[in-house]
């Protein structure tokens, strides 16, 4: 049995051993979780985001119950997904320190459930959680935040067991009623897995909240013209090197595979007010400016390469394609200000009833 307590954004649970265990308010789902979303429209977009959202914080707080010894009625991950009619599937588990880093749920309905658009949920829904602060997983979460900064994450071990775990479910399942779902570093994860099975032709449905963007702060600048003259310029360079580069015959393949992946269109949230993924929203409003003032044929191939990646293959050293590097995405932007950078970069804003967003298809041809 568990009685809580809620005295201020920290409560208190007394379980089945009479220990009180200081917790976060963020992690009750009947405190923090959308309450509000008692029917689910697989169809509307907005509670697609919500369940998404949810189903990787319960990632979050699987982990967290592991940490704090919360077993059967102490866990607080299981209303996260059984909210929404799912089971866990099953639990992934990082081989380096044994932490829980992702789950796979399974869409089970009670026999009580009937929503004339149940048929067009997801049966199995992918997550992946971000960087804890808290906790044994924090140093392995960090050097894996490492490795996104030197495009390495597809070469770690985490990585490799996520990725077998998707290709499992595809090819247990078939492919079109999965979801990829994740935030920040578990962002990186699914946008990464999508990625790799998009260039094998399977093209999975991802929801990707606050997904890192390696680049320099340029989306902070608040003079529209300097912004605009710096990515102009960088485009003009690295459109510049990349056609230097196939003149030379410079081994870079990362144009070939951006044109192969133009088919896929995961789902992107971004906050402004959150430096990691802000750059997203300058990435694909260049390309509109670029087409728009007639100079659409410099960005179409600036937009493939990394100018970084460039300038090292020049240099005869091998360059890992930049995971940021994305063809197509549905961008939906949060609106709505933020109190300070904990907020605008977590993932609790994205089931918010009140959420004020701003969404655009972006296709590249």
């Amino acid at each position: 049995m568990i009685v809580t307590v809620v005295v201020s954004p920290l409560c208190f649970v007394q379980g089945q051993e009479e220990q009180n265990v200081l917790i976060s308010e963020k992690e009750l789902f009947d405190q923090c979780g959308p309450v509000h979303l008692t029917a689910i429209d697989w169809e509307n977009v907005a509670h697609q985001r919500s369940v998404a959202a949810s189903l990787v914080q319960g990632v979050y707080i699987l982990e967290r119950d592991k940490q704090e010894k919360r077993k059967g009625s102490q866990a607080l991950a299981p209303p996260w997904w059984r909210h929404f009619q799912f089971e866990l599937y099953r639990v992934l588990v990082d081989d380096v320190d044994s932490c829980i880093f992702g789950a796979i749920y399974k869409f089970a309905p009670s026999k009580s459930y009937f929503d004339g658009s149940k048929d067009k949920s997801q049966r199995f829904v992918i997550a992946f959680r971000g960087t804890l602060t808290k906790g044994d997983a924090f140093s392995r979460d960090i050097q894996l935040d490492v490795h996104i900064l030197r495009n390495g994450l597809h070469q770690t071990s985490r990585f490799e067991t996520a990725i077998q775990a998707v290709r499992h479910v595809v090819a247990t399942f078939g492919s079109s009623s999965i979801w990829l779902t994740g935030h920040s570093l578990g962002a990186a994860m699914a946008m990464l897995a999508g990625k790799t099975m998009a260039k094998t032709g399977v093209f999975l449905d991802a929801f990707l909240f606050n997904p890192p963007f390696l680049s320099a702060p340029i989306e902070r600048i608040k003079d529209k013209k300097v912004k605009h003259g710096i990515r102009f310029a960088t485009s003009v360079i690295t459109a510049g090197l990349a056609f230097a580069a196939k003149h030379k015959n410079v081994n870079n393949q990362s144009g070939d595979t951006f044109v192969a992946l133009s088919a896929w269109t995961p789902c992107l949230y971004v906050n402004p007010s959150d430096p990691v993924c802000a750059e997203y929203i300058g990435y694909f409003e260049h390309r509109e400016n670029m087409d728009t003032m007639g100079a659409g044929v410099i960005e179409k191939v600036a937009t493939q390469h990394s100018l970084g990646g460039l300038v090292l293959n020049f240099m005869g050293k091998e360059c890992d394609e930049p995971l940021h590097l994305i063809p197509s995405a549905n961008l939906t932007v949060n609106l709505t200000p933020p109190s300070d950078f904990k907020e605008a970069h977590g993932i609790h804003q994205w089931w918010k009833p009140d959420l004020l967003v701003e969404s655009k298809k972006h296709q590249f041809t």
